[in-house]
């Protein structure tokens, strides 16, 4: 056996790098300006900029083209400190050199090559001078950006328009703008190691448990990883069950429900380079509501909701309770209906299991085509593809008319789903029940259902239980899952970590006349 303990080139690259990045920058101008340039060399976007300071001492700025405002440097940096006299109270350093002399606002000292680095990688311009250790940088970002727009998978009848974008600073200016009280708290970090992705945890002090606080920092900090290019990345990286087919957070592109999530003593995890942003922790039942919920009469959001409801099980059930009637229990079904489902299903060469099995593979199939396809075609292709492939299988004594009636208000009923990630679950679980059912009946179908529901109740998104709103049955917990309570009613917060202010709004905020008045 031979092993090989020589480290490899990007090995030895990546030890330079570190090895440099720990160096303090020297007050020797010309050695500072060679590392830099040897460790930059082949990027041609990065500029090097010498001038001289009061026209005798050297110094250079550096910034990546594209990233920086080069004409903000030009001319709030460059070219005062090209005019200013150089005085006595100069020599005392360059920050106070600096502030005496440039007008920008965001400034911040540098000492070490890794500061220069990361300075220089979020667009912020980095001033070194002759005859003096460490550097200025100074806040001068400008790079393209997406315009706010209304998120396309999250659309509603009522309520904000406004999505997130792919730049961090943008995302969290729409937190402050919404929630502008200074206990909003945004702890920064960098993950990966070439991307160093700019990662924000956002949460409110003193409603957001410090427990939940902590164990999401210390999971984001134990991240060792090459890149980080979306959420989701994040998001199987910390969450408690990767096995599960469940997802344990929540992503979204509103900045409405991020707030509403903030206000309910959770976390929100915002990334850099993507509109996602993560929520934990949360409940199944969270997936089941929609912003909108609370933007309409409580009434009505309540029947759509147990709308919701209903057809998640049917999402579920339908087409394992379909194969497991007529494989086993025909006794269920009406001596008319029985004939009729009969004669429609005498020339299908195939068992209802594997029917079944063919038809939601070929729904699956035109539903993800549908999506990868352009959005001008996309739709067309599906209903198109779903009709014509329906059709012309039923013709073909393939399949049932009956089963393809059964599948297509399965993927309706599945489209009531809210949120895309818990919908795909549904979908996965719905292929092993319709095997139970094929194999042992309605038995089977009881199995898988006590199975799933085993398996959720043992899953924890960052620490609290996955259905803790319905198993502690109470019925403050239970004003916002089996119904939508009114407003004035849901003074209390859910408890999902602790009991960090509970109390939501003042007691007595029921509508109506008010005594006394005129």
């Amino acid at each position: 056996m031979t092993s090989n303990a020589n480290p490899s080139s990007a090995q030895l690259l990546k030890q330079e790098l570190q090895k440099l990045g720990k160096q303090p920058v020297g007050a020797e101008l010309e050695h500072s300006s060679e590392q830099l340039r040897q460790l930059y060399a082949g990027c041609s976007d990065v500029v090097f900029r010498p001038f001289l300071i009061g026209g005798q001492t050297n110094a250079f700025l550096l910034y990546i083209d594209g990233l920086s405002d080069a004409e903000a440097i030009e001319k709030s940096i460059i070219a005062p400190l090209m005019q200013v006299q150089m005085q006595p109270s100069a020599a005392e350093g360059l920050p106070k050199l600096v502030s005496q002399t440039i007008t920008v606002s965001s400034t911040k000292p540098v000492t070490t090559f890794a500061q220069v680095m990361e300075a220089v990688a979020n667009g912020m311009p980095v001033l070194l001078r002759d005859q003096e250790a460490g550097g200025v940088a100074f806040g001068l970002p400008q790079w393209e950006k997406r315009t706010i727009e209304e998120p396309g998978a999250e659309s509603g009848i009522r309520g904000p328009r406004e999505g997130f974008t792919e730049t961090l600073r943008v995302n969290t200016s729409m937190l402050r703008r919404i929630i502008k009280s200074p206990l909003l708290k945004l702890e920064m970090m960098t993950i990966g190691e070439y991307t160093q992705t700019n990662v924000a945890i956002a949460y409110i002090k003193g409603l957001a448990d410090e427990t939940l606080i902590e164990e999401t920092r210390a999971r984001l900090s134990r991240i060792r990883i090459d890149g980080i290019l979306e959420s989701g990345n994040i998001e199987e990286l910390i969450e408690d069950s990767p096995w599960s087919p469940f997802p344990q957070m929540m992503n979204t592109e509103r900045p409405d429900v991020v707030a509403a999530a903030l206000l309910e003593g959770r976390a929100a995890i915002l990334i850099e380079g993507t509109p996602f942003v993560l929520v934990a922790p949360i409940t199944f039942f969270s997936l089941l509501q929609t912003p909108e919920d609370y933007y309409q009469r409580f009434m009505v959001s309540t029947f759509i909701r147990w709308l919701r409801y209903m057809f998640l099980l049917m999402s579920l059930l339908l087409p394992s309770l379909y194969v497991a009637v007529l494989t086993y229990h025909q006794e269920m079904v009406p001596g008319s209906l029985l004939v009729s489902m009969a004669t429609a299903r005498e020339p299908v060469p195939f068992p209802a299991l594997i029917e079944a099995l063919i038809m939601e593979i070929t729904f699956e199939a035109l539903r993800e085509a549908g999506i990868r396809l352009p959005k001008q075609v996309g739709a067309a292709v599906s209903i198109v593809g779903a009709l014509v492939i329906g059709q012309a299988a039923v013709q073909a004594g393939l399949v049932s008319a009956p089963m393809v009636i059964v599948v297509a208000i399965t993927g309706i009923a599945s489209f009531m789903m809210p949120r895309y990630i818990a919908g795909i679950a549904v979908r996965l679980m719905r292929f092993p029940l319709i095997m139970l059912a094929g194999t042992f009946g309605l038995l089977g179908i009881m199995l898988g259902i006590i199975a799933i529901v085993l398996h959720m109740c043992s899953i924890r998104s960052l620490g609290v239980p996955y259905l803790s709103t319905l198993a502690t049955f109470k019925g403050r917990e239970l004003k916002d899952v089996l119904i939508r309570g009114p407003l004035w009613m849901m003074d209390e917060r859910p408890r999902l970590t602790g009991d960090s202010d509970a109390i939501r709004q003042a007691p007595g905020q029921m509508p109506g006349p008010q005594h006394g008045g005129e």
